[in-house]
């Protein structure tokens, strides 16, 4: 069976080459261009077909007026349904009530633990995001909502300390500078690709928060957003570097447009990148009938021989 890492970047579309208003252009990303054949990540790069990967540009709008948001953008990653499209609005970036309901009633995540298969959110957890969500002061975003209520556990600070999970940030330096956790683990960008890497392949289904990215395009900080894809490149590199297996697949796409247009802080109408790494057989049929995000959780299902019908 194929394994699956689903490498999530929050708030990335496909901008323009640009490099005045999009990081992608200006960042030095050599690990990156070299998936795309030396191009930038950018929406003239689309659609690319190399030896080692592809890239397509996913609708995130999905025939829904306004901006899209990360609530209704990540249930319909995670459930593929086009909730915006069925409820009637884009919404953000918590779930409301009736986005939950999408992701309560089946997602990637459920639908892989009823057929006996493994699956699990890589991303650690701090007890203060717990002792929030426990007391009523934040309640969970999409991606957490989908795990918790497929019955499975978040991963916390004692599986970050042991090496079963990753940071936000994957080398979870901001844990010890913003969270107070000085015994945090700290990896330097490749080894954290590495451990990545190395967690996947202990799952058939696998994925990674990284929303950091989100972050960075409200906060329109050109300098701050070339560091951040910069330091992201180098975790790629070490992810590729020991990621050896022909049958399996890294997935990379958004929920919707932000980091790629720093001439505003507002999200995007752009398309979102769907970059697919592995074997050629596998991305081509991964890719058949991907056109928008509502796509990628039946091309999960169907790349890992489940009919979700």
């Amino acid at each position: 069976m194929t394994r699956i890492l689903f490498l999530f970047m929050d708030g990335v579309g496909l901008g323009q080459d640009d490099g005045q208003l999009n990081p992608f252009v200006r960042a030095e990303m050599p690990v990156l261009r070299s998936l795309l054949g030396g191009q930038p990540l950018v929406t003239g790069t689309t659609p690319y077909i190399g030896s080692k990967s592809t890239l397509l540009a996913l609708d995130a709008c999905l025939g829904v007026p306004g901006l899209p948001q990360s609530a209704t953008g990540q249930a319909t990653l995670l459930s593929g349904q086009n909730v915006p499209g069925i409820i009637g609005y884009h919404y953000g970036p918590k779930p409301d009530k009736a986005v939950a309901e999408h992701l309560n009633n089946g997602n990637l995540f459920n639908i892989l633990k009823s057929r006996g298969l493994s699956a699990a959110l890589l991303n650690a957890y701090p007890p203060r995001y717990f002792e929030a969500i426990a007391s009523g002061r934040r309640i969970y975003s999409a991606i957490p909502l989908a795990v918790t209520s497929a019955g499975m556990q978040l991963k916390t600070d004692l599986d970050l300390n042991a090496g079963l999970a990753l940071a936000a940030d994957f080398t979870a330096q901001g844990w010890r500078d913003h969270l107070g956790h000085l015994d945090a683990p700290v990896l330097e960008e490749r080894k954290a690709g590495e451990k990545l890497a190395n967690l996947a392949s202990q799952y058939h289904f696998s994925m990674f928060e990284y929303w950091l990215s989100d972050y960075a395009g409200h906060r329109q900080d050109m300098d701050q957003a070339v560091l951040l894809l910069e330091q992201f490149d180098q975790v790629l590199f070490g992810l590729l570097n020991v990621w050896e297996s022909t049958s399996d697949l890294i997935l990379i796409t958004s929920d919707h447009g932000n980091l790629e247009d720093l001439s505003t802080r507002r999200h995007t109408l752009h398309s979102v990148p769907a970059l697919l790494i592995g074997p050629p057989d596998i991305r081509k049929r991964f890719a058949k009938n991907l056109s928008s995000i509502a796509e990628i959780a039946p091309s999960i299902l169907d790349l890992m021989s489940i009919n979700n019908g």
